[in-house]
């Protein structure tokens, strides 16, 4: 039996036939007739040039199938046909390196990750290894007042390249250099912390939350880069972890460190759109000083954030981490709770995952509740989302 593989279609429903993939496409794996654009399987391989280059996003769909739809079937489509539930689907998408941390970040979610039903389509893989975006650097800002916590706030600048990106997608660090067998380094995953306009807005430069780690090979360099230094970013990767783009969706947010970044993107997105729904955040770190934003988070007023600043190391108390204080919090987590317009978004370390889900399920519990089915259908509406490294 062969074995399933994935696909590059043109929606037909979306392309307006400017035939710009075709001409850029460097191998002659796109071609049209007088109805649809249509991609040759037996040709393509991946390199991903016709994407940035096209106005609709139209080029931008994938399907894994265990025949590639030839060309006379896909001419003869008038809308892209519905993924098919293919069994190892996951385990052929994630042969990929980047598709296969992802996957491993949202296992928490306790099943198949889904977007919001409302969220922006977001752009993927535009840039990889063999042809990253090189940006440089406009700022690298010192986040914390740790010193066994360097954590940075990086801004860096696309420039003329188009490099769309939405609040909770992530884009790849190449470190500079090569490995031991002498091949360049496979990038490393940060979340963006900037919303989709950008750090500035209307200038789509993008910002990273980045921790120094002791033997971190990107994190290093990440830290040490000086205003001007360029940088090769891949991506965007995801799309699942998404914002949803109805105004009035409340949003509970529980993170830890740098896992704030998809959160900083999701308030400030949320502030410029003038977003009603309301957001709460449970943010784990341990101590004030080791914090990332923490000064700007103060001054968002609790009408858009009300916030839960929880510290596992200050002198003289008890240690408190994010789960203790939903519990403590827990009868206003269970009226969010209750709202079917509610979004769940859990970021952070991996240890975070088994004491919030503990927190969630007493919190659920007490309404009467079984926490593993509020979830599973939260999930399947696109409104529960993990992602912990």
């Amino acid at each position: 039996m062969n074995q399933p593989v994935k696909q590059h279609l043109i929606d037909p429903e979306i392309c307006i036939r400017c035939y710009t993939c075709e001409m850029t496409c460097p191998i002659g794996a796109i071609e049209h007739d007088d109805m649809n654009v249509v991609v040759n399987a037996e040709i393509c391989n991946f390199c991903m040039d016709c994407i940035p280059v096209c106005p609709t996003g139209s080029i931008d769909e994938w399907r894994v199938v265990a025949e590639p739809y030839t060309l006379e079937q896909q001419y003869e489509m008038d809308e892209l046909p519905e993924q098919e539930d293919i069994e190892v689907a996951a385990e052929t998408e994630t042969a990929d390196p980047i598709a296969a941390l992802l996957a491993e970040a949202h296992k928490g979610a306790g099943g198949k990750a889904k977007a919001p039903a409302s969220a922006a389509k977001p752009a993927i893989n535009m840039y990889n290894l063999g042809k990253p975006a090189t940006m440089k650097v406009q700022g690298n800002y010192r986040l914390t007042d740790d010193p066994d916590h360097d954590v940075r706030h990086i801004i860096l600048d696309p420039g003329a390249l188009p490099f769309p990106v939405l609040e909770g997608q992530s884009v790849g660090i190449i470190p500079p250099g090569t490995d031991a067998d002498g091949n360049a380094h496979l990038p490393r995953l940060y979340s963006v912390s900037s919303p989709r306009d950008g750090e500035r807005p209307g200038y789509h430069n993008i910002s990273l939350t980045v921790k120094r780690e002791e033997k971190g090979l990107a994190s290093n360099f990440l830290c040490d880069l000086k205003l001007g230094d360029s940088v090769e970013v891949t991506g965007p990767f995801g799309a699942t972890f998404l914002l949803p783009s109805t105004p009035d969706a409340h949003l509970l947010l529980i993170c830890t460190g740098t896992g704030s970044a998809p959160m900083r993107a999701f308030t400030m997105q949320r502030q410029r759109s003038g977003a009603t729904g309301g957001m709460t955040m449970f943010f784990g770190a341990r101590s004030p000083e080791s914090l990332p934003y923490f000064g700007p988070l103060k001054k968002i007023p609790d009408s858009l954030l009300k916030k839960h600043l929880v510290f596992s190391r200050l002198p003289d108390q008890d240690k408190e981490y994010v789960q203790d204080r939903m519990i403590a919090e827990q009868d206003s987590i269970a009226e969010i709770l209750q709202d079917d317009k509610t979004h769940i978004y859990i970021c952070g370390l991996r240890g975070m995952e088994e004491g919030v889900e503990l927190a969630l399920t007493s919190i659920a519990e007490s309404t009467g509740q079984q926490w593993t089915a509020l979830r599973d259908a939260m999930r399947e509406d696109g409104r529960y989302h993990v992602e912990t490294y």
